[in-house]
């Protein structure tokens, strides 16, 4: 079976997320790709150049038995675009983000412009996948909110027909490769690294964070940190700060830009702390606990998902107050974190997981395009 990976935002989580099916999956996979730059425009007028790449695919005798397109296509105006080869051929909707419920910065207003592009792409596509079921509920609860915005004719009644072919589908992710990237020598001795590696905007919520490390240190606590994850604003000014005051307690700071040297980070690391307003998955998190990391997750979004039920009460923490009291225990005890969690979050290494796509791909291939509006 040949199959078309369409992402027009590749880079980050993206790119791996497309990278990696493509790498192993059963079946031939071709990946359809832009920058990931420019999110508005790629979801403006990105079919645009998708649409060239898949015609010069075509003539070179490629012929896809279905699609596996990311949220950020507009896939009404790709198939529009693509008519006279795709016309018939069935297509998955990846969800990584949604623009009807993803979190704005301060002082912004939404533009529906973009929820409407995806809810359209959801009502071209044969199947609608989500990377979490958090994710798909908020979506599928956002929806009539989103409708309702307009005058007439919003068809409300087509939410229910979308959602019947909707389902939760994990984000894979190169666990195993961190095995090898695992480095020999222990980290130098001192306090417990607490790692951040989130990336650094304002939905992750940073002065957060940063406020627990400052309690920490008034309180007399010992501890070093490392800050990762990639930055995409010119100054981010918690973090320029932050720099200043935790002095020589940072034994990293940055995006690390090599695998090699991120790895050896979450294998170093003793805990790794989110205190994210939105995560519709958390692939920075799985990592890091794979890699030995005791997780101090808010208990909402997607990480009562992600965790074990069976470790929820050591890993899922209620308010801010909450979670300097159980860093404090952390930093305190030393102990490290029980290896269960690493094995419970195995499941979503592509070893595992690429199975779950070909098989869900396969059962779309062979039902054929089935459209919604018939």
């Amino acid at each position: 079976m040949r199959i078309w990976i369409v992402e027009p935002y590749c880079t980050g989580s993206h790119r791996a997320w497309a990278e990696g099916y493509a790498r192993y999956t059963r079946h031939q996979a071709n990946v359809l790709a832009m920058a990931g730059r420019f999110w508005k425009w790629r979801m403006q007028g990105g079919a645009m150049e998708l649409a060239w790449q898949a015609a010069e695919l075509w003539r070179q005798g490629d012929r896809p038995d279905v699609i596996l397109a990311s949220d950020m296509v507009n896939l009404p105006a790709f198939l529009a675009l693509v008519r006279p080869w795709l016309a018939d051929v069935p297509i998955v909707l990846y969800f990584h983000e949604n623009q009807l419920t993803y979190p704005l910065p301060p002082g912004e207003k939404r533009d529906l412009t973009y929820g409407m592009i995806n809810w359209l792409s959801t009502l071209t596509a044969d199947r609608v996948c989500f990377n979490s079921r958090f994710h798909l509920e908020q979506f599928f609860d956002e929806l009539p909110r989103l409708l309702k915005h307009f005058p007439d004719y919003n068809h409300l009644e087509l939410i229910d027909e979308v959602r019947a072919r909707a389902e939760v589908l994990p984000v894979g992710c190169d666990l195993r490769g961190l095995d090898g990237l695992r480095p020999e020598e222990p980290p130098p001795p001192g306090p417990s690294i607490i790692l951040w590696n989130q990336r650094w905007e304002y939905d992750k919520n940073p002065s957060e964070f940063f406020a627990a490390l400052e309690r920490l240190i008034s309180e007399g606590a010992s501890f070093r940190v490392a800050v990762a994850g990639e930055n995409f604003r010119q100054k981010p000014e918690e973090f320029e700060a932050a720099r200043g005051w935790l002095g020589d307690r940072v034994v990293h700071w940055g995006f690390a830009e090599r695998r090699a040297d991120y790895a050896r980070l979450l294998w170093h690391a003793d805990v790794v702390v989110s205190t994210a307003l939105h995560e519709f998955f958390g692939v920075a998190v799985i990592e890091a606990i794979y890699c030995g990391c005791l997780p101090l997750l808010p208990r909402r979004l997607s990480y009562p998902e992600l965790i074990p039920d069976e470790w929820h009460a050591l890993c899922l923490y209620e308010n801010f107050e909450d979670l300097v009291k159980r860093l404090r225990g952390v930093l305190e005890a030393r102990e490290p974190a029980p290896p269960g969690l690493r094995e419970g979050v195995s499941r979503y290494d592509w070893g595992e997981l690429a199975s779950c796509y070909d098989a869900l791909l396969e059962e779309v291939a062979r039902e054929g395009h089935r459209p919604i509006v018939a």
